[in-house]
């Protein structure tokens, strides 16, 4: 699913016209983006949590060459699911064909 498709779900089951839905979900989206880059976590209960992860230092390889290089620290995104969202997925049948 991708986003628009999303939008269409969300106005779906919510009756809102799509305009309505993208505007709302994107206000969710900029929302937790904006807490997460100031360092804040966002819970949403039974579905899961957003946050920060931060990476250490690191020596690396250089693919191309097998040279030894430093791969700084940095902050990435997280997310980490809930409960609920675990339990639905595990609930819900494999359809993925192989």
């Amino acid at each position: 699913m991708n986003k628009s498709e999303l939008v269409d779900a969300i106005a779906t089951r919510t009756g809102s016209s799509k305009v309505a839905a993208q505007e709302h979900l994107d206000a969710v989206l900029e929302t937790i983006s904006d807490a997460i880059g100031n360092g804040d976590t966002v819970q949403l209960v039974g579905f899961g949590s957003f946050g920060v992860a931060d990476r250490a230092a690191r020596t690396g390889r250089n693919p191309k060459t097998g040279e030894e290089i430093v791969i700084k620290a940095s902050r990435t995104p997280k997310f980490t699911p809930g409960k609920g969202l675990k339990d639905r997925v595990n609930a819900a049948p494999n359809t993925k064909k192989k």
